[in-house]
Order: C-alpha cells, then structure tokens, then sequence
C-alpha cells in the first residue's frame, strides 16, 4: 500500500494526459490524495487493508470486511465517466484563468450529453469550496459590483435588477468573492467582520454611502478605513485605490461574458468559488493536485441537490 503523498508539479495537458491515461493510473494516485499514510475504511477506521482479488480498485477491511473504492463518498461517487476524462476536465478547468463551458467540455471530452458535462463542470466546482479561509490583513480593498444582462443600474439594496457582488482583497494576497442581496450597511459589515483581520492596517473603499458605517460596525474607525472618490472620477490617490479588487471583477466579467455567457442567480456562488479558488493559487504549481486532493475529500454532490428549486 502506498505510504507516501504523491508530488505533481504543473505540468501540460500532453504530459498529463500520458501519465494518467487509464483508470488503474488514475486510481492509485488518488488514494495517495486521500491516505497519504495508506488506505482507512471509512466504515470503522481501521488500517488494515486488503485488495479484492481480480477487482484491483476495490479495497476490503479486514476488521470489518467493508469493500469500499478510492472515490466512493467523494465527489466522484457514483460517476461511470472513465476518471482519465475527470482528470483532464480537472486539468482544463485548473488552467483557464476564465473558466471553461459546460458546452466546450462536453466538446473536449467527448461526453455524450451537455447535462452530463454541467454536472461534471459543478462537482468539481463544487470541491474548490473552502469552509476555512484565513483573515485578510495588511491593506485590504473592498467593493461591490453587479452582475447580468445588459441594463445599467444604480447603486444601493433594490436600485438594480442585477445580482450583486461584493470583493474583498488583500494587496499582495487573496480575493473573497460573495453573492449578497444588498449593500446595507448591515450587509457589508457582516463580510467585514467574517474575512477581515481585526488587526488589518486598513481597508480602503469607493464613497458608496453604506461603507463608513459598515465600518465602524467592523471596528475599523478613524483612519483606518479610507475612501476613493469614484462619484468625483478620482480612481487613484497616492497608495488610495481599489483597482486590485477591481482587476479581480473585471477576470470575472470576462469569464461570465466569454466563457460561461450566462450564470442563474442560483449558481452564481459556484462560478465565484471556482473564480477564487483558481485566482488566489494562481502561482502555486501544484494547483491542479490541490483540486484533485479537494475532490476525494469534499462531500457527494448528488445531481439532485445540486437541480433542486432552492439552493442548499
């Protein structure tokens, strides 16, 4: 049984592609992912593990004779797509700094049916959630944008039909990306509070009316919260700017009007989890075993709850 946790450095799609080109590859990686240490039975706990005789994938424990597989209660459950095509599909959504469509996967990868293709597309989407997220410190940019269609509209909780999205970034360090249904104060405070360092040196906004208190909710007063005046075409003043977290929406936007084309209102979390995911590991070489290492452990996304009226 494998003991050690595998190294992948970033690689191109030919080297992948020749590396991971049937199951049985597939497979051993991803239990190196999931038991860097060797196989546990998700039944008892147990480490003492056998392989099922002429059924290499399958892995029985010897304590309590449970047969289980490398993906069972992960994000590939269930899936009879080969795991090679999940593997380049991971690969694919990995390097697009834009994303990439449903429709052109389905095309890539050969998949019989667009829906099948969109459910891949989402449970992987679905593995780059992170329940954890370390405070943003240092200088932090935050400000709003919306999302949809073609009709301008104003500022504020019920002045525009679009879906709005607030970003927050650190200078130098990572983007937050939250669906919200409006820009109160209240609101934004409340994002404030759950990504922000109490320690962070100042966060730096528009002259959106509904930040200077959000901020003294936040506990940042005084000089540590500071604004741009937009309203006054100023978009940079010394060090004074939210251009960062605006270089991040306009990725965003791209991705949306190129790459996606539309997003319901239901979804939007998804795309702006992927988009962060993807953006703060932007650098980092090991992205795509990051994400492989995500998918065997995130939870089953069953096609049902992922289609059912309200979102979970």
């Amino acid at each position: 049984m494998p003991t050690v946790s595998p190294v992948l450095p970033r690689v191109g799609l030919p080297e992948l592609m020749e590396r991971f080109n049937c199951d049985s590859k597939c497979r051993e990686f991803l239990e190196r992912l999931r038991w860097p240490s060797g196989p546990v039975c998700p039944k008892c706990g147990k480490k003492e593990i056998a392989r099922v005789v002429n059924r290499e994938s399958v892995l029985r424990c010897v304590e309590c004779q449970a047969q289980f597989t490398v993906t069972a209660g992960t994000i590939f459950n269930d899936s009879h797509l080969p795991l090679a095509k999940w593997f380049i599909a991971t690969f694919l959504i990995c390097e697009s700094k834009k994303g990439i469509s449903a429709l052109q996967m389905q095309r890539i990868l050969k998949i019989g049916g667009y829906k099948t293709a969109w459910y891949l597309c989402h449970r992987i989407r679905a593995a780059m959630l992170e329940s954890q997220k370390a405070p943003l410190t240092g200088i932090v940019e935050m400000d709003e944008t919306y999302i949809g269609g073609v009709k301008r509209g104003g500022r504020g909780p019920h002045a525009s039909e679009k879906e709005i999205v607030i970003g927050i970034r650190q200078r130098g360090g990572e983007l937050r990306l939250f669906h919200v249904k409006n820009t109160r104060a209240t609101t934004l405070a409340k994002y404030i509070r759950e990504n922000v360092s109490p320690d962070a040196d100042v966060i730096i906004t528009d002259d959106w009316v509904g930040y200077p208190r959000a901020m003294m909710n936040a506990g940042f007063r005084g000089d540590r919260h500071k604004t741009i005046n937009h309203s006054g075409k100023v978009y940079v003043s010394g060090n004074v700017h939210t251009n960062t977290v605006e270089n991040a929406f306009s990725l965003l936007k791209r991705g949306i009007a190129g790459t996606w084309h539309k997003i319901s209102a239901k979804h939007l979390p998804a795309y702006l989890e992927e988009m962060e995911f993807r953006f703060n590991r932007r650098g980092n070489d090991m992205l795509f075993q990051d994400t492989l290492r995500h998918m065997v452990s995130a939870p089953v996304l069953t096609f049902e709850k992922l289609t059912k009226e309200k979102a979970a």
